[in-house]
Order: structure tokens, then sequence, then C-alpha cells
């Protein structure tokens, strides 16, 4: 009898624990649940993932380009000019041509022969109202001529119309205008050039050149802090103004103000294993197209809106087979398309988007 009233008492006391216990169970599950069962895209963003659902936005177009023999170097840099449906591919090599011109469909039309091009590395297709012409970055070494240290510009046939800095001779100077392996141009649409210099020379810098080649302003020396440089090697424009910037070997992007230069901020959470190679804009101003060289993949990032450009996400990813090595990118405005300059594979590729309206 004693012992019946001992276990009686016991449990009667124990029920506020019990209560306690279903208590905290109920909340746990109530906090946790909808975690479990959220879009991934919004957990992923919440627990500061850079990577959100991947929306398979391009594919291989197998049928560019037609005949790959004509690749007879390394690729190094590929430009579209849309007006004209044209493609110019830079490659290296002794006794190559170093531009290779294709349509849009992937035909070849023909091999720049030009003695002015040491070791082209990023080359850029420009349109204004009455002409098209071609920029390129010569990095150079007097091996072959004296020609490197320079960015160049030339008609769609090849001949040479003027030259930005002193051939074969690397410098600082802004007066002449100098450079040591500079690494790509863009010409926005106001004719305005932006220059990336250098590819691991003595300039880690970013220059502005109006169109009569005066300097508006210039960013960079070398260092991890805000515009600061260590190996700056693509630029491009964005919609709404912004200058961004491929600082590759402190791996991140990082954007400015195209009037006044002033540092608007940086990413590097999308690029913690490898570094990002270039940067231009998807046809829709929606994404960045960044190529990592060393994981052989090119990533779509999320372009933000104007205002503080917060944190890199990244919606899309094309895997590329190992030892393909993509360098450089440029994109069709007009349709879409993406050409890809492969170093390790000796060749440039295109992808069309998927769905396209």
């Amino acid at each position: 009898m004693l012992r019946a009233n001992w276990m009686f008492v016991s449990v009667k006391q124990s029920k506020p624990l019990i209560v306690l216990i279903m208590i905290v169970s109920f909340l746990s599950l109530w906090i946790l649940l909808p975690a479990r069962f959220a879009n991934p895209a919004t957990a992923g963003y919440y627990v500061k993932s850079p990577r959100l659902a991947e929306k398979n936005l391009y594919k291989l177009d197998t049928e560019w380009p037609k005949f790959p023999k004509f690749f007879t170097g390394q690729v190094f840099g590929v430009a579209v000019d849309p007006v004209a449906d044209i493609v110019y591919v830079a490659q290296r090599g002794e006794s190559v041509s170093k531009v290779l011109v294709f349509t849009e469909h992937g035909y070849f039309l023909q091999g720049w022969n030009t003695t002015t091009i040491e070791m082209p590395h990023g080359i850029f297709a420009a349109n204004t109202l009455s002409s098209s012409t071609v920029w390129v970055t010569d990095v150079g070494n007097g091996m072959i001529g004296k020609y490197g240290h320079t960015v160049k510009q030339y008609t769609p046939f090849g001949k040479l119309l003027q030259t930005l800095g002193t051939p074969g001779t690397p410098g600082s100077g802004l007066i002449p205008l100098q450079f040591d392996q500079p690494a790509e141009v863009f010409v926005s649409k106001k004719g305005e050039l932006y220059i990336v210099d250098g590819d691991g020379g003595l300039n880690n810098r970013l220059i502005k050149l109006a169109q009569g080649f005066g300097i508006p302003w210039m960013k960079g020396e070398k260092g991890s802090g805000p515009s600061q440089f260590y190996i700056p090697h693509s630029v491009t424009e964005d919609t709404v103004g912004r200058i961004w910037v491929a600082d590759r070997g402190n791996k991140r992007l990082q954007a400015f103000d195209a009037a006044s230069g002033e540092w608007l901020g940086s990413w590097a959470s999308c690029f913690t294993d490898d570094a990002p190679y270039s940067v231009r804009l998807t046809y829709d101003n929606k994404y960045f197209v960044v190529a990592q060289l060393n994981s052989n993949r090119v990533v779509f990032l999320s372009v933000p809106p104007i205002g503080d450009i917060g944190t890199c996400l990244i919606v899309d990813t094309i895997q590329l087979a190992d030892d393909v090595k993509p360098h450089l990118v440029d994109v069709n405005r007009k349709t879409g398309a993406i050409y890809v300059a492969e170093i390790g594979a000796q060749q440039a590729q295109k992808f069309i988007p998927n769905n396209r309206r």
C-alpha cells in the first residue's frame, strides 16, 4: 500500500515536467519544419549560401563552328559584333593568324594577315553609328617583335588604325600613356574605353579613357583593399552605370561608378575556390557571365538592382570538361549567344539560351 501511494505521488509530481517537454518539442517542430520544407533557393539565402537553385539557362551549340580545324593556336579571347553577326577569336602561337573571323552561324571567313600583334589577350568589337572596329590588348614580351604592352584598334579586316601605349616597352606613365600587359578593354556605348592593366605586370589598375583619350579617372594599385587590385583581368559595364572588374588575384568582383570612379563594393563569397577570369552581361541584363579557368566552369550571377550591390548569388553553372580552361567570354547582345575562349581546349565554343522567347 505504501509502495502504491509512492508511485501515485511520483507520477503526479512529474506531470509538470512532462508538459514542459511536450511544449519544447512542439516549439522545436514549429521552428524547424518550415526550414525543412521551404523553397531551397530561399532557405539557401538565409544560411548565407551564394548559390540559388540552378536555372539551366544555356546549352552548347554543337554546330558552331562548322570547321574547328581553323583553330590552330591557344585561344585567349573572343569578341562579338552583333550588328554584322561576326565573331572574332584571338589566338596565340607561332605562324598562326592572331585573329580568326567567323560568322554567327559558324562559317569561317578569314584570318587576319597582320604582323602587328604579338600575344593577344583581350579582344573587343566596338560599334558606332558610322563604323565597326576591333580592339586588341597585346601582352607580348618582345620575343616576337616589339608590339606588346599596347591596346590597338583595327578595322574588321585587320588593318591597324591606332595604338595606345608604347609598343614593346612596359611602363606606368600617363603622359605618354603606357601599359604593362593590359588584360582587356571594354568600349561603352558612349565610346569611352575601360582598360584593366595588367595581367601580372607592373600595374594593377583600371583606367577610363574619354573619346579623345583623356583620363577622367583611374583606380588601383597592388593590394586587396577597396579600389586595389591584384591582376585585374576583365571589365564590363552594366545598364545602370556601374563598372565591374574581375579582380583575379584577389578572387572577387569590384564595382565602380562609371561617371566618378567611386568604389561601390565588391563580391568575394562566390569565388572562394576559384577566381573570376571574365565578366560580361547576358543579353537580357539579368546575369553576369563569369569564367573560372581552374575549375573549368562558367557561372551566372544575378545582377543587383540600382543601389547597394549586396552580395553575389550564383543562379546557374556550365561545367566544362577537365583542362578546357575557359579564359574570357563575350555575349551577342542580339541573339543572346555566349562565346567562351578556351585556352586548354584550344578552341572557342558557343552556348545558346534555353527557352528564349
